[in-house]
């Protein structure tokens, strides 16, 4: 079989399995089983599927994604989010978009303490919109910042995607978990300013609280100490452990899970039901993760015997495209992808191409690495099905339609298209801070 005729069978039947609304782990599953047995060797290919799945979900590498996962889901479930939250809320007073700036600024702050975007987006969303509607926000203004700092979750330590990301494209996952650190700071920075700027352009959309602005100093800054300054040592131990060289990415992970346990318990926000649903969701999501993990390997080991990767490669060479051009034509690629599946299927679908294609143009895979993210990041809130946007939907008032989720979205995802755009021209953005790592 030549090999377009088996890139065409095995991403044709994947799209079809998934048209069907198989789940993503099954449709992967189904696709190794139809293509091990065709391309490596009949029953010898169904064991060596068995022997890979086996080697994939044992590696010690993949440890940090449940841990980041849990860590966020403690502090979630346990309250300390919501007080955190409600803390950044007292303290910004006069400012245009008073509360769009607690979102942008309350979701950074637990992004770098959780490793799920969902979460963040949920912890964000059931603390901030209700307020923000119930004062008169324009829902664009109110539900555009949760959305946007929630998928920043993804980009900034601990993220659970880039330990998969880094484990599955050979890039050292500290390195990559470090380079997304400026990153996330300028979406930040990018989205505060887009939000004053509006506000100040447009007031109505951000109605004046007044009642912010009886609040003392004192009683504005001692939340902060108490409920926000004591959180960044969550931070301080997991980034500043890998940044020292002290703890690997998976020890530091670990450290991270103790600390958000000790923080909990802290500000007598710990119960046993709460730490139970927080390792409940967090094996819900991490099986589901592995699942996939464990059916990429022969998945990428099929599509290289039957010769569709080299035969690709050798097409997209053949090209003689620039090394910038083919770096932006995997990213269009990511963002169109985004648009129908999922971040971890998209992973899984294009690394076995992406990843010696990069590496045959000489293209830096750390700074790659970071560009894949941000395109991921992206599609969580690209229409039609940006995950995102349904758990907006989930968490917003039943009046707030589809459509108005849509709309609120669109200027955030140009502003990430644009921060984007300049981590492609300047890529010491993204691997500089990684470069001090002892």
């Amino acid at each position: 079989m030549i090999w377009s005729s088996a890139l065409i069978l095995m991403l044709g039947t994947l799209t079809v399995l998934m048209m069907l609304g198989l789940p993503v782990a099954f449709a992967f599953i189904g696709i190794d089983l139809i293509g091990a047995y065709i391309f490596l060797g009949g029953q010898a290919g169904l064991d060596q599927m068995a022997r890979n799945t086996f080697a994939a979900l044992s590696s010690f590498t993949l440890a940090p994604i449940p841990l980041f996962l849990l860590m966020g889901e403690i502090l979630f479930h346990t309250g300390v989010a919501f007080q955190a939250i409600n803390a950044v809320d007292r303290l910004i007073a006069r400012v245009p978009g008073r509360l769009s700036i607690v979102s942008i600024l309350g979701g950074t702050i637990f992004s770098s303490l959780s490793g799920s975007t969902i979460a963040n987006t949920a912890v964000l969303g059931s603390a901030l919109l209700p307020d923000m509607l119930k004062r008169g926000y324009h829902p664009t203004i109110a539900m555009g910042p949760i959305m946007a700092t929630g998928s920043i979750a993804m980009l900034v330590p601990p993220s659970a995607l880039a330990v998969l990301l880094g484990s599955l494209a050979g890039i050292s996952i500290a390195k990559l978990l470090i380079a997304g650190i400026i990153p996330g700071i300028m979406m930040s920075a990018v989205f505060l300013a887009y939000i004053i700027g509006r506000c100040s352009y447009e007031p109505r959309l951000a109605p004046v609280d007044e009642a912010h602005l009886e609040l003392s100093a004192r009683e504005r800054w001692t939340p902060f100490l108490i409920y926000v300054v004591p959180l960044f040592g969550i931070f301080v131990i997991v980034v500043g452990s890998i940044l020292a060289g002290w703890a690997t990415p998976t020890e530091s992970a670990a450290l991270g899970t103790v600390a958000a346990i000790i923080a909990a318990i802290a500000y007598r926000r710990f119960t046993w039901a709460g730490f139970y649903v927080a390792i409940m969701e967090t094996a819900k999501i991490s099986v589901m993760i592995l699942f996939i993990i464990g059916a990429s390997v022969t998945f990428a080991q099929i599509l290289a015997f039957s010769g569709a990767t080299d035969g690709l490669l050798k097409l997209i060479e053949g090209f003689g495209a620039d090394r910038v051009v083919l770096v932006i034509a995997m990213i269009v690629v990511l963002l169109f992808l985004g648009c129908f599946v999922d971040q971890v299927s998209m992973i899984m679908i294009t690394l076995p191409f992406f990843i010696p294609l990069a590496q045959s143009m000489g293209v830096d895979l750390l700074w790659f690495g970071v560009l894949m993210l941000i395109a991921m990041e992206i599609s969580f809130k690209t229409p039609p099905f940006g995950l995102l946007i349904y758990v907006m939907k989930g968490v917003a008032p039943k009046s707030i339609t589809l459509r108005q989720v849509y709309l609120a979205a669109l200027p955030f995802i140009m502003l990430e298209i644009i921060v984007l755009g300049l981590l492609i021209g300047l890529p010491g953005i993204a691997t500089w801070l990684p470069s001090i790592i002892r």
